[in-house]
């Protein structure tokens, strides 16, 4: 039997918590089936070289490499396009706010079943009021686990729309490299602390907890201080208190090296928690309250039973506290032991499986009798009716995005886009952070596939486009 092709997309989001779950979904898929993997994340350029799959980048919204309303389109016919060109049965969809452009796609390709991978802890924020329309829009939807959820009390919490799995996770403890083969990748001193800190820098108040934690570390003897990224304000100034050895290093997937850790600091998004306490690495959690994400509550299960530390976001003097905690030998010693009782995070499995079915179903499979009847009420829906909905969507989209604008961006060099089939991090992230536009194909593309793609970019560039077609 031919393998079905299963297309993954995330959103941007914050973080890689979208890119990794879909990561972690793909790559138990791999062996039963064929994974694509479609992100606005420009952490996809790291995906390729790990996991051995097609990948294609879209630009997210917030690149403005074209007018929002020509992207909601855009965003449509490039996922009608990959579907066609890989017979897809399945786009699986892992966001907190699925596209008006995603529903279009599933609208647009009636065979298609669309799959919301749909986290809990939600916060509430304004999403909450058009939860119920934008899940009556799925054919199915799948709630990672998570090992906070008897804290889950926001609006996703009581909805019986969704079907629950375990914890996704890219760390898997059969895989992951031990403490001195972790550090030799990584070029960390074998026999000096190394602790991991993933706090993340942008406003001032995100500035001023980075170095908070940081201060924390101070005196800790030999210590090395790992950073995926400078720590540095938007002027280049550092935010690393004077006397610490900083190191930055980049590794995809983190998970795969965290044994190379003695301890960390981190945001309590959905990622960091279900890597760093699974692979037992102590840990001190500053939540993010920005977003949908209820990371506080996260972190206060977390605390409250005994699996990390949980600093208080709005103290500084609490971060510094908490993190020095870190410094005591006992302390790691009891949380990594508690870690030690977590259950396997085996969702990235169960999710996989639930796509494998949905792809190889004579019939669209139905989760319900009241989505069955759902179904074929949108079967007898005129065209006009499913525009209206389409449009209300995208009206909606566009208050939430007008109450939290996307942070300013590069200007875009008003010149015609660069194409390429790249699937390095080496190539792909220049193409990704550069401030041209650029157009990425999967690998081994069509002709009628690449075809198709230029008409698409016509469609949303323009005048842009002509110098290609000229080539």
């Amino acid at each position: 039997m031919e393998k079905p092709t299963i297309i993954l997309a995330t959103s941007n989001g914050v973080g890689m918590g979208h890119l990794a779950r879909a990561s972690a979904i793909a790559y138990s898929l791999k062996e039963i089936a064929n994974p694509i993997i479609v992100s606005m994340a420009g952490g996809i350029a790291e995906v390729p070289d790990f996991m051995g799959i097609r990948c294609e980048y879209i630009p997210g919204k917030d690149r403005m490499w074209m007018t929002r309303d020509n992207w909601d389109i855009y965003l449509r016919d490039r996922l009608l396009a990959l579907v066609d060109e890989t017979g897809a049965r399945v786009l699986s969809f892992d966001g907190v706010v699925p596209y008006p452009g995603v529903i279009a796609a599933k609208f647009s390709h009636p065979k298609l079943s669309l799959v919301w991978v749909r986290r809990g802890l939600w916060q509430k924020k304004p999403q909450r009021f058009v939860l119920g329309l934008q899940s009556k829009m799925m054919d199915h939807i799948v709630e990672p686990g998570d090992i906070a959820r008897a804290y889950d009390f926001g609006p996703t919490a009581t909805r019986k729309d969704a079907t629950l799995t375990s914890p996704v996770s890219l760390f898997d403890k059969s895989t992951a490299f031990s403490r001195d083969e972790a550090r030799q990748i990584l070029g960390l001193d074998l026999n000096r602390p190394a602790v991991l800190v993933q706090l993340g820098t942008g406003d001032s108040d995100v500035n001023e907890k980075m170095t908070a934690a940081l201060s924390g570390l101070l005196g800790w003897k030999d210590l090395q201080v790992i950073l995926t990224k400078q720590p540095l304000d938007k002027d280049g100034k550092s935010l690393a208190p004077e006397g610490l050895d900083i190191r930055v290093v980049r590794y995809f997937p983190l998970a795969k090296v965290l044994h190379a850790f003695d301890a960390s600091v981190c945001a309590t998004g959905y990622n960091g928690v279900h890597e760093l306490l699974p692979a037992l690495v102590p840990t001190v959690f500053v939540s993010n309250i920005r977003g949908t994400d209820d990371q506080d509550a996260r972190a206060k299960w977390c605390h409250d039973f005994g699996f990390a530390l949980r600093a208080d976001q709005a103290d500084l003097a609490d971060i510094s506290a908490k993190v020095r905690e870190l410094q005591n030998p006992q302390v790691r010693a009891a949380l990594s032991a508690k870690c030690a009782e977590l259950p396997e995070t085996t969702g990235g499995a169960e999710i996989a499986k639930i796509l494998y079915e949905l792809a190889t179903a004579k019939e669209p499979v139905r989760p319900s009798r009241a989505t069955f009847i759902r179904l074929n009420i949108q079967e007898h829906l005129n065209r006009g009716l499913r525009h209206v909905a389409y449009l209300g969507l995208r009206r909606l989209a566009l208050v939430y995005r007008k109450l939290r604008p996307h942070a300013n961006v590069e200007t875009t060099r008003e010149e015609p886009p660069i194409w390429g089939e790249e699937n390095t991090a080496k190539s792909l992230h220049p193409l990704i952070k550069g401030n041209r536009r650029f157009e990425h194909l999967i690998t081994g593309a069509s002709e009628s596939y690449k075809m198709r793609r230029r008409e698409i970019a016509d469609a949303a560039y323009g005048e842009l486009t002509e110098g290609i077609r000229k080539k």
